[in-house]
Order: C-alpha cells, then structure tokens, then sequence
C-alpha cells in the first residue's frame, strides 16, 4: 500500500508524486477547513444556501480571496455551489454546524488554536520524547486548565460526543449486550457513547464516571434524551478513586493518553471492579499489529507525543497483553469504525 510498492511505469510515478505531494502541501487543505470552522461559515450556511456576496459579507471577508476560499471548500467536497450560491454538504450540515448535536467543531477549533502551532516543533518531540504543548514553556497543563472553564468544558465535551458516535454506533451493533445490565463508561464525557447504547438497548443501565466539573454536561444530556432514570453520573479520578462496579467497564479513548504503568494500573482496576464473568472493551485507534496500514493511528501516537508527558498508541496485541497480565482472559480485537478498533475481554 506504499506510494511506489503498487504502481509502475510513468503512470505509476506519476501517481506517486502526486501523492508525495499531496502529503507534503496537506496542511494547506487543512486550514482551509480549519478557518472556515473558526469562522462559523457551515453555521451560516445551516438555514439555507446563501449567493456569494451574502456569505462574504457576513463572515467579513475581503473579496480577494473569498471566491477562491469558498470554491476550495467546494472542490475539497465541504460545499455545494449552484444557482442558488453556496450549500452545505450532507456532512458538513451534520457536523460542522455548530447548532448540531453531531457537531465536530468544538474538537477542530482546539485542532486550529493549539494543536495546529504545536505540530511546528514535532521534530523538537522526536528529538527530545517531551510534550510540545504548553507545558514545553513551562504553561499549565491544557486539560487541568480545560475542566475549569465551564465554556469551554462542554463545547469539548461535545466534540468528543461527536467524535466518538460512530464508534458508539459500532459498539452497539458488535457487542452482544443481551447478558449484561449495568455498563459504566470510564472518561464518560457528556455520556454520549453511554446514551446511544441505552438508547439502542432499553434494559441497560448505565453510569458515567468523570471528573465532577463534568457532571452537569452529562446530566444535562441524559435529560434531554429521556435518560435520567437509567444514568448515573459519579464524580471521580480514575487514578485514585474505586473504579464503579458494573457488568462492563468501557475506556473509551482513554489509555492512549498514559504511560505504560498507567495502562496497566487501570486496567487492573478494571479487572477489580468487575464481577465473574464480567466484561472490559477498549477502543482507540489501535496500531495495526504489523505497524504499516492504520496511519491514523500513528499519527494520532504522534499527537499523544505532542500532548502529554508518557502517552503512546498501541496495537491490538500489545492491549491483549496487559489484559492478560491483569488477568483478563479470552481477549479478541474487532474493529469498529473508520480506523477505530477495540479490544474485548473477559474476566
């Protein structure tokens, strides 16, 4: 699948070049997305299509450019553009808006205001095996900052519910929830992935388990969607508090942000606070155990780099590993969706 192994002949180096560029100028296509998310243009664009005058003037734009930015959006297939003016694509309606419930952009504006400068000094981390975020400069911690923010907090929070939904989705269908009642979701968020699995199979219960500034985002949802009665949200820090008991623990983008012994002490926690029989899921954007085909998942461990002080992504193998040393048995790696697999196991 490499950029020469399966093409030959001039078509073939054409086709690598193009490629070799295409990754080389990404950042470019990138930011125009990027932008256009900080400028809210998909938000204006939500009620109905606008001509291009209307939609230059009210995100403020000089008209130098505007047609060329609003035209690569169309030709990197975020618009639509007809007689009308300018559209949201089906994609771009349901998650670039951001007045709706799938909406992305919370996660892609943090992207465009911290990660995107970050990534200027990954060779400084490759170098060095030091985080390339704020606390390079001796700046606090971004998450310790996060949670003190309500504002920010819960348009985070709703990133990472959209992020997570079509795992969410995934994990509803692949998992054969019929022997279990109780599912607690460790790093809940605001209890989306929680919420779709009550949502999709009426006699669980479940409990959320987040740090308490968390608290009323996920209660604020369970409302919303009929859901009180069925979960619970605990307050707690999942390195020095019990992990709750319940017939499943899901961690859910949670290890890759650990060290090696982090991993390990949760997942033996984990393996405490499960009954006989019960069942733990871990799902990330595992590493492909060969290390050559999921290059979202290595680069999401560059990421992890970047961000935090010990954290790596990991291969399939490598998690039924821990969970054997835990003391977890029958392990099995499924992939769910896009890049994302999980690791299932049973204790």
């Amino acid at each position: 699948m490499g950029i020469e192994r399966t093409e030959q002949g001039p078509a073939g180096h054409h086709a690598a070049l193009d490629r070799i560029m295409q990754i080389a100028l990404g950042f470019q296509a990138s930011k125009v997305l990027l932008t256009a998310v900080r400028l809210g243009l998909f938000t204006e664009l939500a009620a109905a299509p606008l001509p291009y005058e209307e939609l230059r003037s009210r995100l403020g734009l000089h008209p130098r450019a505007a047609r060329d930015f609003f035209d690569a959006l169309v030709a990197l297939g975020l618009l639509d553009r007809d007689e009308r003016g300018y559209a949201n694509t089906p994609a771009a309606a349901r998650h670039l808006d951001r007045e709706r419930a799938g909406y992305l952009g919370g996660f892609l504006e943090m992207a465009d205001a911290r990660l995107y400068r970050f990534w200027d000094t990954l060779a400084d981390g490759l170098r060095t095996g030091e985080p390339q975020n704020e606390l390079k400069d001796g700046g606090e911690d971004f998450f310790g900052v996060l949670y003190q923010d309500p504002e920010r907090l819960a348009e985070f929070l709703r990133a990472i519910t959209g992020l997570s939904m079509r795992s969410a989705h995934a994990l509803a269908d692949t998992v054969d929830w019929s022997a279990h009642r109780v599912v607690a979701d460790i790093g809940c968020a605001e209890g989306g992935t929680l919420g779709h699995l009550l949502l999709r199979h009426p006699h669980l219960r479940g409990i959320g388990f987040d740090l308490e500034p968390v608290r009323p985002h996920f209660e604020r949802r369970a409302e919303r969607f009929g859901l009180a009665d069925r979960l619970e949200f605990r307050g707690g820090d999942f390195f020095t508090d019990p992990l709750p008991h319940a017939d499943v623990l899901v961690f859910g983008h949670i290890l890759h942000d650990w060290d090696l012994p982090a991993k390990r002490m949760l997942l033996r926690k984990a393996y405490e606070a499960l009954p006989a029989g019960g069942v733990v899921i871990v799902y990330e954007t595992l590493v492909d155990d060969a290390r050559h085909a999921n290059a979202p998942a290595l680069l999401m461990s560059l990421n992890i780099l970047i961000e935090t002080t010990g954290g790596f992504d990991y291969t399939g193998s490598d998690c039924r590993e821990w969970l054997a040393e835990a003391g977890f048995a029958d392990s099995r790696v499924r992939p769910l969706a896009g890049a994302e697999s999980m690791v299932i196991a049973r204790k």
